[in-house]
């Protein structure tokens, strides 16, 4: 094994793991001064010139606090549920492009701890496993409150799921591969044979169905039956205290971040920007990793404008909206997506002579290079 390679990915994983607990301590500051802004507040100011120490305030609020188990509660369950939160919100960073590759070294490398040629089926798997942190902690609490809490949580992962996998499947259809890698190659620069280059401007309503699910899958708020304090006081999170519950609030921020870095990878270019090419080396690698990061932030801002801007939907009302409105919509533009698709490959030519089938293509693409490897070989012997 190439020693300098595991030693790239054991930095990589440290330095994203690093970011993503900072970004998410510090994304707790930032919701509350966009609060405040919105309701026009100050907000947090104490600690710190502008409040920047909150964060660390709160950190070593939770670290003091008492950490208590309920007697009735199933106490294995009730450990590993904010672990189980923590961990897969973390590992869905993983495969995610995070800028073109960068020279260092003397090596070429990756931005990516993992470029996987299933890269959105990856996410997606950690994405639906999430929720049993809520589900393992809600119904290890032994608390009727909690318990209301996982079901919700199911219920609404389930319900958006279906109609958030619709949507990706329309990104896949017109990159052709499940690589969010390729998938963010396929978006290069801005514009490109007199139109936009990004997916947003090809898949406009896909965009639309595949952010709302994001929404909903973060159990924020209008989305947030999971925890509404109206009716479940804190939810499945009711009976925890000190780090599990700072695990569990940890977790929410961690994914509002790898999502908002999804939903910019799909529909956003990525790391890619206008007039990149007229950049190259590591100038390239760093303005693409500082476009990718400015895309991200902005959806984080705009998640916590909707959070503080529109009150929480009925139950009914959601579970309506996922499975009468986004789950039909997203089909139709999935039909819509694969027919203009099969059409601009030609599958619809009445002209047969130029028209190839994608599979026998490949086979004989396939066979050349096993064709021009064996002559290789039998010309060095």
């Amino acid at each position: 094994m190439d020693t300098g390679l595991l030693i790239e990915k054991i930095v990589l994983i440290v330095l994203l793991f690093a970011v993503s607990l900072g970004v998410a301590a510090y994304l707790t500051l930032l919701e509350r001064k966009v609060a405040a802004w919105m309701q026009d507040r100050i907000g947090p100011d104490r600690a710190g010139k502008w409040g920047l120490l909150q964060p660390l305030a709160d950190g070593g609020k939770l670290f003091f606090k008492e950490d208590f188990i309920p007697a009735n509660a199933d106490r294995f369950l009730f450990i590993i549920g904010p672990g189980l939160a923590m961990g897969f919100a973390m590992m869905t960073s993983a495969v995610i492009p995070w800028g073109p590759n960068i020279q260092a070294f003397g090596r070429d490398i990756a931005l990516q701890v993992a470029d996987v040629n299933i890269g959105i089926l990856y996410i997606m798997a950690l994405s639906s496993v999430a929720v049993y942190g809520i589900m393992i902690g809600g119904w290890a609490s032994n608390n009727k409150y909690s318990l209301f809490s996982a079901i919700r949580a199911s219920s609404q992962m389930i319900s958006y799921e279906l109609a958030m996998g619709i949507a990706i499947i329309t990104v896949v259809l017109m990159s052709g591969s499940l690589s969010l890698r390729e998938i963010v190659d396929a978006q290069h620069g801005f514009w490109n044979d007199g139109y936009f280059t990004w997916n947003f401007f090809k898949q406009p309503i896909g965009f639309i169905v595949f952010f709302v699910c994001t929404v909903a899958e973060l159990n924020r708020a209008p989305f947030d039956m999971a925890e509404c304090e109206s009716e479940l006081i804190t939810g499945h999170h009711t009976e925890y205290g000190s780090m599990k519950m700072g695990f569990f609030l940890f977790a929410e921020y961690v994914h509002l971040f790898i999502g908002s870095a999804v939903i910019s990878a799909l529909y956003f270019g990525g790391y890619n920007f206008p007039f990149m090419d007229y950049f190259s080396g590591n100038t390239l690698a760093i303005l693409g990793v500082l476009a990718f990061f400015v895309k991200t932030g902005f959806f984080i801002f705009v998640i916590m404008w909707i959070r503080w801007t529109l009150p929480r939907f009925r139950y009914d009302q959601l579970m309506g909206l996922g499975w009468k409105k986004l789950i039909p919509i997203s089909i139709v533009n999935m039909v819509i997506t694969a027919v203009a698709v099969a059409f601009a490959s030609g599958w619809f030519s009445t002209d047969k002579k130029d028209q190839t089938e994608p599979a026998s293509a490949k086979m004989e693409v396939v066979a050349d290079k096993q064709k021009l490897t064996l002559n290789q070989s039998t010309i060095k012997h």
